[in-house]
């Protein structure tokens, strides 16, 4: 099966993208590993000789109408999951049997044969964030409950194939991320996610993936246990671990992490050994934070107040089409002259 594996994210998240690609071609040399950007290199930037990217994408090429405008309205999370399904749609209509997306923070420890296997029969496979109820009520707020509010699937993860259904799908997800794509909870809306706890009711062949060795992270650690044999494999509830979702790399992660892992050490090995390779992957080249799309043409930081202002006033979008322009004329002077810069 010809494979496409994608990531979507920014130059500052490029280190830990480093970490996934090369977790894939460690498992899958033959998979096609594309990186999604939505970003502007950084000045003096080089790509590496050994990069385990086989194609680079930037989001400006992704033919969205009216680029400039649209990326305006979204902060860099709401951006970076909202290409996503402008390229799964693009992907569909190529030439690859079957597409999967791995966030950039995620990483491989298993080769991920059984989900091409799975693709056989399904057309789209999904992820939930927990396949067992928690019983502790600590762990209902941070768990059960945090998944009503930001979606019953982990979209760090989606896996299609590139006809039928997983088409259709790629369609759909398309469409409402180029509009709805947003970080509004109180809305009803988290990005990406909740918009796919429709998919079982919107589309047919298709699997929710309930094996405990996928998409492991500090949610759901509370009913997983890892272990590492002798020969240096990890596994999960007793069988291979695929890949780790390392989200939060920080202190909330190991606040998180420490809550549900306990004294499972080698929970605490993996992030370490993550860690190591994050570091390795850092280039001097590539600010701390950096993202291109944060600022203003003078320098001057955008606010996310100030792109829901823009995403909610049809007006403002057609008096500044490229909003981030500044000098006379702009929408950077409009809002200082309004008081809302």
């Amino acid at each position: 099966m010809n494979v496409i594996c994608y990531s979507s994210f920014t130059f500052g998240y490029l280190n830990r993208a480093r970490v996934l690609f090369a977790s894939v071609k460690r498992f899958h040399p033959d998979w096609h590993c594309v990186a999604l950007i939505t970003d502007v290199p950084p000045a003096g930037f080089q790509w590496r000789d050994d990069e385990s990217i086989d194609e680079i994408v930037y989001a400006k090429d992704l033919e969205i109408e009216n680029f400039e405008s649209w990326l305006f309205k979204l902060d860099v999370i709401e951006v970076c999951t909202a290409v996503k399904g402008p390229y799964l749609l693009q992907a569909c209509k190529g030439k690859a049997d079957a597409v999967i997306y791995l966030d950039p923070d995620t990483c491989l420890f298993n080769a991920l044969d059984p989900l091409i296997e799975e693709l056989q029969h399904s057309e789209i496979i999904v992820t939930p964030h927990q396949i067992y109820p928690d019983k502790e009520r600590s762990a209902i707020i941070d768990n059960e409950i945090t998944s009503l509010k930001t979606g019953i699937y982990n979209l760090g993860f989606l896996a299609v194939r590139t006809s039928g259904e997983g088409q259709r799908m790629a369609q759909w997800w398309n469409d409402r991320l180029l509009e709805f794509c947003h970080d509004d909870i109180p809305n009803g809306l988290f990005v990406d996610q909740r918009w796919c706890d429709h998919i079982p009711s919107f589309f047919d062949n298709v699997k929710i993936l309930k094996d405990p060795g996928y998409n492991v992270a500090s949610w759901n650690l509370s009913h997983r246990t890892v272990d590492i044999g002798r020969d240096g494999v990890a596994h999960v509830n007793g069988v291979p671990l695929r890949f780790w979702h390392f989200t939060k790399l920080g202190p909330l992660g190991d606040i998180m992490t420490k809550r549900y892992a306990l004294d499972n050490f080698p929970v605490y090995e993996l992030w370490a050994w993550y860690r190591d390779q994050v570091v390795l992957a850092t280039g001097t080249d590539v600010p701390h934070g950096y993202w291109a799309f944060g600022f203003y043409e003078d320098g001057a930081a955008i606010s996310k107040d100030q792109r829901v202002l823009y995403r909610h006033r049809k007006d403002l979008q057609k008096a500044f089409p490229n909003p981030f322009a500044s000098g006379e004329g702009t929408l950077q002077s409009w809002l200082a002259n309004e008081g809302l810069a």
